[in-house]
């Protein structure tokens, strides 16, 4: 694919996620967020078959930056869930 494809593509991408996401109810956003979290989970472990690949030390410092910054999205959504469900119980 060329470049204005893919630009086309993420452009698209955005729009079409920014107007998924306004119209949710506040009320199903946290199973929203753990299906993120999943989906993230997922990019870890792309993430480590690109780090632990022969692709050189250039894809190796990427790909053990992509799990560093997956992980950190993960243990936080997972952090953010959990004080969104806190709020929920009763005391």
């Amino acid at each position: 694919m060329d470049t204005i494809s893919l630009l086309f593509i993420l452009m698209l991408s955005i729009f079409v996620g920014f107007e998924l996401i306004r119209k949710i109810p506040a009320t199903l956003h946290t199973p929203l967020m753990s299906g993120a979290n999943a989906i993230s989970g997922i990019t870890v472990i792309g993430a480590l078959a690109l780090a632990g690949g022969k692709g050189g030390d250039y894809v190796t410092t990427l790909g053990v930056l992509s799990v560093f910054l997956a992980t950190i999205n993960v243990v936080g959504g997972y952090v953010v869930t959990d004080r969104m469900l806190a709020m929920f119980k009763k005391r």
